[in-house]
């Protein structure tokens, strides 16, 4: 009789860890998220500029999301400082482009993850997650995080725009 209800008490136990466990596969983005996102906002993600060892933006080149519709990794070569800090370009094309007038290219809410930004904080970027609506480059934290500010951008960038006032210079 003991050995059925151990059986049985084993059994519910496990069924138990089943089922927690495929409930938290649910969460287990959103979770990752936030977990990674407070060990990403401890570091310094100060200033008004998204700048990593690799440049501004991660080393990515601002311009070519305009000129060739793409993320593309910027060469040390081509390469200008711009509001405290260094801008990697593809070319030198796309370097004196920015130069000339790098309000259009260098990305809103200084490069930071547009939905972050929405939702009140400084937040590092993939920089192959990117929009651009209305001439204006928008970053995000991954592509998961992209589709959920794809649902509402007009909503976020308005809420980015009044979030950023505050935020900028933190």
């Amino acid at each position: 009789m003991h050995c059925f209800v151990g059986a049985g008490l084993i059994f519910g136990a496990a069924f138990f860890v089943t089922l927690c466990m495929m409930k938290m596969k649910q969460y287990t983005g959103l979770v990752g998220l936030l977990l990674l996102s407070g060990t990403l906002w401890a570091q310094t993600l100060k200033g008004n500029i998204f700048a990593t060892k690799q440049g501004a933006i991660d080393g990515y080149d601002v311009v070519a999301y305009f000129t060739q519709a793409k993320a593309m990794k910027g060469n040390k070569t081509f390469n200008t400082q711009w509001a405290n800090a260094t801008w990697y370009f593809t070319t030198a094309e796309h370097r004196d482009l920015f130069k000339a007038h790098p309000e259009k290219y260098a990305p809103a809410f200084g490069g930071f993850c547009a939905y972050g930004v929405a939702e009140g904080y400084k937040v590092k970027i993939d920089p192959t997650a990117w929009d651009i609506v209305d001439g204006v480059l928008y970053l995000n934290y991954d592509l998961g995080v992209q589709k959920t500010w794809r649902k509402n951008r007009a909503g976020f960038i308005d809420k980015a725009q009044k979030n950023w006032q505050g935020l900028k210079d933190q």
